[in-house]
């Protein structure tokens, strides 16, 4: 007897334990829930936000407790001057009330002989610092913000704002907070909409989106227990909810139409479910896990923003894979043939009945008769598009990437532009036994007085001092908002020509230098570095899944060049729009030269996986016609045909949902969206429709090559039964499954096209290998 594969068996254990699957399902998602809030999620902050030589910068800092939560308050007039007396009573009250207000310490102010005043008078700058760490400032900031709220209103002819890490921090998780909420309003409609006009119905459709839902704030919930130990970074969330509800959603769709498919072709509740669960349950493992390998190849950058999110990936696509595979089946069950109520009578002629696509079934005819030409045109149109994509720029998110009508982004601005020396700046950190004496000190002072004399930096150097003398931090002003061309010739000069040639000379000192320009160069330098890394990892355990999976070296080396091609022209897409400024008014946003750091790296490794969801669909059905006996140009044709409606559907859910997060404000949460968006519909269009039945019809009976040696030694035995064959019975062994026969017929018998069971199967494939 047969030994059941996995999802059968777990399809088996649900179906006869329904109440406790449903019921234990909806108890872990609360509990997941109540965790979450319970702990709470820990955030990157500090040092772990940078890599290389400045993080080790940051981390001198932290120690050295020479990283202060300073805030600043910008007065201004454009009438009177800092001289005025009425001028100098609202800087007054301003030092007054952060004085009297708890948590606010070190405040220097016009007022008490510190502070700094304009060049032109009009604008004065009150300095002060919140006690605590970064995450407690972020709370306690709010005692100054009120008190400066209040000088604002009770003078109405000044601008008085506040500015700081503590303060815009705040202000920019606000933001994230208010796009998080817009796009779960949006995403979530949309998505029924899709789901009800491809099933029909309100109950089947609610089925899939709510498994997806209940998925995403399960891993939301349960992301805090790692975070604990490895701080996630603030944008996780979006992620999770991005990548959840589109993967969610997929693998609820795959099995569920599946299931519905069986069904309208005859077969009992008992038997279509467990077709489903031998074929789309199958795909669903087999795409998953190729997900989940493929973010944990994020792991191997050591860049702690890449960590949080393959943590918070690999749990949501975990989780919903475990939904699909063992709530989906006790639900159906359950509902059997009442997961068609509430029927939408106008959707009817929105969708075709289950079976082939006539669009499809007659596209791919077309595209196999002229293979060749298929390939070179929609392979050639993708490798132009991709060209523009190696010259792919990457930058740190600066100030004027964020919404400008913020008002912590207008005085940013307001304060960079009145002061140029509080603008961006670079932290050069001396680390020595006593840099206050002897030729350490001599080394700052050369590097303060030949900074100030450098073209590419501001003049104004100034040095801070720990307490006890072992840490100096260096604050150099450089022009540019610390990511554009101009920062990174300031960071060259410094690192490479002022450092090395003052304080970086003196025996046993550590100098490392920080600030926006360094953790963007730095970070590139680390992605540079272990991107090669990445991708071996990616590509090597995809192709054995694969290899393991079809039994076949062609299969999964064709789909890793498909991939890549999509991933090539997603880049490409990206830089058209985002580097070179194609549709800024279309999208809301002002290109900045490039994209996210962390964007390509992210988009390889999730687009890779994702795309992995329809080849892995469609070849499964493929590989199972043609273990029917059909040869492989026909079983390309019909598989491909047959599932045209749950990729289709697929695709569509998964395009909208990326799409909605390019209209959010954040410019990150845009590429992110337009990226993903844009690839899956190359995926489920032209590399589904032209390039995989096109290289198939090529390479003939070579899809299938496995050499015999390497068949007896993979795991999986028996290669007709790879993916789809097998068992195929209610999760007991079913009678051959049947189709209503005309009027007059048994209900037994024979349908035209046979189920494919372990009775009914050809053996051919098996027959020859022997």
């Amino acid at each position: 007897m047969q030994r059941r594969k996995p999802t059968t068996r777990i399809a088996q254990w649900s179906t006869t334990h329904r109440k406790l699957a449903i019921f234990g399902w909806l108890a872990f998602v609360v509990a997941a829930v109540a965790i979450g809030g319970s702990i709470g999620t820990k955030t990157l902050d500090g040092a772990d936000l940078s890599t290389g030589e400045a993080q080790r910068a940051e981390r001198a800092l932290e120690r050295a407790e020479l990283k202060p939560n300073t805030e600043l308050v910008l007065v201004q007039n454009s009438e009177l001057s800092a001289g005025d007396q009425q001028f100098a009573a609202v800087v007054g009250e301003v030092t007054t009330g952060l004085e009297s207000t708890r948590y606010v310490e070190n405040v220097s102010s016009p007022s008490n002989g510190g502070g700094a005043v304009s060049e032109d008078g009009h604008s004065a700058l009150v300095e002060f610092e919140i006690a605590g760490d970064s995450t407690q400032a972020e709370t306690r900031v709010n005692r100054s913000l009120a008190a400066v709220n209040a000088v604002r209103r009770a003078n109405p002819g000044y601008s008085v704002r506040q500015f700081g890490d503590a303060s815009a921090s705040k202000a920019i998780n606000q933001v994230f907070a208010d796009d998080l909420r817009q796009a779960e309003t949006l995403s979530l409609p949309i998505t029924l909409i899709i789901l009800v006009i491809a099933f029909g119905s309100l109950v089947a459709a609610g089925v899939p989106l709510l498994l997806a839902i209940s998925a995403v704030a399960a891993t939301i919930g349960l992301v805090a227990i790692p975070s604990q130990f490895f701080p996630v970074d603030e944008s996780l969330t979006s992620v999770i909810l991005l990548i959840g509800l589109a993967v969610g959603v997929d693998y609820s769709l795959f099995y569920l139409r599946r299931e519905r498919e069986e069904r309208a072709a005859g077969k009992s509740p008992d038997d279509a479910l467990a077709t489903a669960a031998v074929t789309s349950g199958k795909a669903i493992l087999v795409s998953g896990l190729t997900v989940m390998v493929a973010m944990a190849g994020l792991l191997i950058t050591g860049d702690s923003t890449f960590i949080s999110f393959a943590i918070g990936t690999i749990m949501v696509v975990g989780v919903a894979m475990f939904a699909s595979l063992t709530i989906l089946p006790a639900l159906l069950s359950w509902l059997g043939d009442r997961v068609e109520k509430g029927r939408i009578p106008f959707t009817k002629k929105l969708r075709r009945p289950a079976g082939e696509s006539r669009f499809w079934a007659g596209l791919v005819a077309r595209v196999m008769r002229r293979p060749v030409v298929s390939i070179a045109v929609a392979g050639g149109a993708l490798l132009v598009l991709a060209v523009p994509g190696i010259g792919l720029n990457t930058v740190v998110t600066g100030p004027s990437d964020f919404p400008q009508d913020l008002p912590v982004v207008k005085t940013y601005n307001q304060v960079q532009e009145a002061f140029p020396s509080e603008g961006s700046q670079s932290s050069v950190v001396v680390e020595a036994a006593d840099v206050k004496s002897g030729e350490v000190a001599t080394g700052i002072d050369n590097l303060v007085r030949k900074a100030d004399r450098s073209d590419l930096l501001i003049p104004g150097a100034t040095v801070t001092y720990s307490d006890d003398g072992t840490v100096a931090d260096v604050a150099i002003p450089t022009p540019g908002e610390g990511t554009d061309a101009s920062s990174a010739a300031a960071l060259a000069e410094i690192r490479d020509d002022l450092v090395p040639a003052t304080v970086g000379a003196v025996d046993g000192v550590v100098v490392n230098v920080s600030g926006n320009a360094a953790e963007s160069h730095d970070y590139n330098q680390l992605l540079s570095q272990r991107m090669p890394l990445v991708f071996a990892f990616v590509l090597g355990l995809a192709f054995l899944l694969m290899l393991i999976t079809f039994r076949s070296i062609v299969i999964p080396l064709k789909a890793i060049a498909l991939n890549l091609l999509s991933v090539g022209a997603a880049y490409g897409m990206l830089a058209l729009i985002f580097q070179h400024g194609w549709g800024e008014s279309l999208l809301g946003f002002q290109s900045n030269g490039g994209v996210t750091t962390w964007l390509p790296l992210f988009m390889f490794v999730i687009l890779f996986g994702l795309s992995m969801d329809y080849h892995v669909f469609i070849l499964s059905r493929v590989r199972e016609y043609h273990n029917r006996g059909m040869s492989t140009d026909e079983a390309v044709r019909k598989g491909i045909a047959t599932t045209a409606g749950t990729v289709t559907s697929a695709a569509v859910v998964m395009v909208a949902v990326f799409a909605i997060f390019a209209t959010l404000s954040i410019i990150d949460m845009k590429e992110m969206g337009v990226g993903l968006a844009f690839a899956v519909l190359i995926d489920a269009t032209i590399i589904r429709g032209v390039l995989l039945p096109a290289s198939m019809k090529l390479l003939g009976e070579r899809n299938w090559y496995l050499p015999a040696w390497l068949d007896r030694r993979l795991p999986g035995g028996d290669r007709a039964g790879s993916v789809a064959g097998g068992e195929s019975g209610p999760v007991t062994d079913p009678a051959p499954a049947t189709r209503p026969g005309p009027a007059g017929t048994s209900p037994g018998a024979a349908s035209t096209e046979a189920p494919v069971t372990a009775t009914t199967r050809v053996e051919s494939r098996e027959v020859s290998r022997v």
